[in-house]
C-alpha cells in the first residue's frame, strides 16, 4: 500500500515506489483485479472441459492456450506495473477498473472463440485492457521524468502490437488471409507482445517489487486452483444429475480433491522473493514461465471435471482421453514448476531427478485407462504427488537436522 500520507489523496505524482519497501502486500484493488479473471478463467475451462468431453480434446486446446495467452498476460503486465508504479489514487484506479471491465469482455467472447474461432469480442476485451494499461504507462511518462524512455516505450511498443491483434482479426475475418495463417499470425504477435517488457527495460529497469511480485503470483496460483475446484464441482453436478453413482465417481471426486491439495502444497513449498530479489535477471523466465504453470492448473481444471462427471453418464471421450487430460496437466505443472524455481530460488526443495521422474512416471499411466479405467489412474496421479510432497518435507527436514 501507498505511505500513510498519501493513502487518502484524489492525486498522487507517479513515482517509482522502493523495491525494498517493508511489508509491500497486495492491495484491495489488485484483489478485486484478481477477482474479475475468476470469470474469464472460468470461462475458458469450462469450455475446454466442453471440448474435452465431446471427443475433440486437440480441436480444442489450441482456442483454450491462445485465450489463456490474454487473459495472462493482461494480468500479468498489470501486477508487474502495479508493483512499480500503484498510486492508489482515482486515477489509478479508474484506469485499472478500465482494464477490469476489459476482463469481463473477454470473458463473454470465450464461448465463441472456442466453438467458431470468432475472436471479435475477445479482441475487443483485450484492446480494452491493453488501452487502460498504455494510458497508465503514458501518466508515469508525464510525471516521471527518471523513468520517462521505460514507460515511453513501453506505451508504444503495447500500442503497436494491438494494432497487430486488430489488423490480424480484421485480416482473418474478411477472408484475406486464409484461416490456415491465423495461428502462425498469432504465434509472431505474442514473440512480440513478450519482447516488449525486454526492450522498454533496457532504457532502465522498472522498481517491481520481489516480495510483493512473488505474493501476487502465489495469489492467482490459488484462484486457478479455485477454479480447478469449481469445474470438478460442475462434474460432480453432471455426474450426480445421472442418478447413477458408484465407487469410482468418489474414487475420482476424492482423487481430484487430494491432488489439488498436493499441487497446492508443492508450490508453496518453495519460497522464491529472497532469490528473486538476488537475482532479478532472472525475472523474465520466471515470470513467463508461470504462463505454463498457470495454463496447467486450468487445463487441470478441465480434465477433473470430465473425468468426474464421466463417472455418472456416459461422455464421447474415450478413456485414454481423459486419463491424458489428467495426466498432461499435472506431468507439465510439476516439470514447469522445479524449471520455473530452480534458477532463483536460495534453497532447492524440489530435486529435479524426484520431480522429473514424477511426472513421467504420471504421464505414462494413462496408457492403463482402456483396462483399468479412469478413477485409479487419478487415484495413482494423486498418490504420487502425495508421495512427492512426503518425500520433499521428509528430505528437508533430515538435512535441517543434518545441519
Amino acid at each position: 500500500m501507498p505511505p500513510a500520507s498519501t493513502k487518502f489523496r484524489i492525486r498522487v505524482r507517479m513515482r517509482a515506489r522502493p523495491v525494498d519497501e517493508p511489508h509491500r502486500v497486495a492491495s484491495p484493488l489488485e484483489l478485486l483485479f484478481d477477482l474479475t479473471f475468476v470469470v474469464a478463467v472460468a470461462a475458458a475451462t469450462a469450455q475446454l472441459a466442453h471440448t474435452i468431453a465431446d471427443g475433440h480434446a486437440l480441436t480444442g486446446l489450441v482456442p483454450f492456450l491462445q485465450v489463456f495467452f490474454a487473459i495472462w498476460w493482461a494480468w500479468m503486465n498489470f501486477t508487474w506495473f502495479a508493483s512499480s508504479y500503484d498510486t492508489d489514487d482515482v486515477a489509478y484506479r479508474l484506469l485499472t477498473m478500465v482494464q477490469m471491465a476489459g476482463v469481463l469482455v473477454l470473458a463473454a467472447g470465450v464461448p465463441a472463440a472456442a466453438d467458431h474461432s470468432a475472436y471479435g469480442v475477445v479482441t475487443l476485451g483485450y484492446l480494452i485492457m491493453r488501452a487502460g494499461l498504455v494510458v497508465q504507462w503514458l501518466r508515469v511518462g508525464l510525471e516521471d521524468p527518471v523513468s520517462r524512455r521505460t514507460a515511453l516505450r513501453y506505451a508504444a511498443g503495447i500500442s503497436l502490437v494491438q494494432m497487430g491483434w486488430i489488423l490480424r482479426f480484421l485480416l482473418v475475418e474478411t477472408g484475406v488471409l486464409p484461416p490456415s495463417s491465423a495461428l502462425p499470425f498469432f504465434g509472431c504477435l505474442v514473440a512480440l507482445e513478450l519482447a516488449v517488457p525486454w526492450w522498454a527495460e533496457r532504457a532502465r529497469a522498472t522498481n517491481w517489487h520481489p516480495h510483493h511480485i512473488t505474493e501476487r503470483y502465489g495469489l492467482f496460483t490459488i484462484i486457478l486452483l479455485g477454479e480447478s475446484v469449481l469445474a470438478a464441482s460442475r462434474g460432480v453436478e453432471g455426474a450426480l444429475e445421472s442418478g447413477e453413482i458408484g465407487g469410482s465417481f468418489l474414487v475420482i471426486a476424492g482423487s481430484g480433491l487430494v491432488l489439488l491439495f498436493a499441487l497446492w502444497w508443492l508450490y508453496f513449498l518453495v519460497q522464491d522473493a529472497e532469490g528473486l530479489s538476488d537475482r532479478r535477471n532472472w525475472s523474465y523466465l520466471w515470470g513467463y514461465g508461470h504462463y505454463g504453470i498457470f495454463a496447467a492448473l486450468a487445463a487441470l481444471g478441465a480434465g477433473l471435471e470430465v473425468a468426474v462427471e464421466q463417472s455418472g453418464h456416459k461422455v464421447e471421450a474415450s478413456p485414454l482421453t481423459l486419463g491424458y487430460a489428467v495426466a498432461i496437466p499435472v506431468g507439465s505443472y510439476l516439470a514447469l514448476l522445479w524449471a520455473v524455481h530452480a534458477p532463483v530460488v536460495t534453497e532447492r526443495l524440489l530435486r529435479p531427478a524426484a520431480v522429473l521422474g514424477c511426472a513421467a512416471v504420471i504421464l505414462s499411466l494413462p496408457l492403463a485407462t482402456p483396462w483399468i479405467g479412469v478413477a485409479p489412474v487419478v487415484a495413482a496421479i494423486a498418490a504420487i504427488c502425495v508421495l512427492l510432497v512426503a518425500g520433499t518435507i521428509a528430505t528437508h527436514a533430515d538435512r535441517g537436522r543434518a545441519g
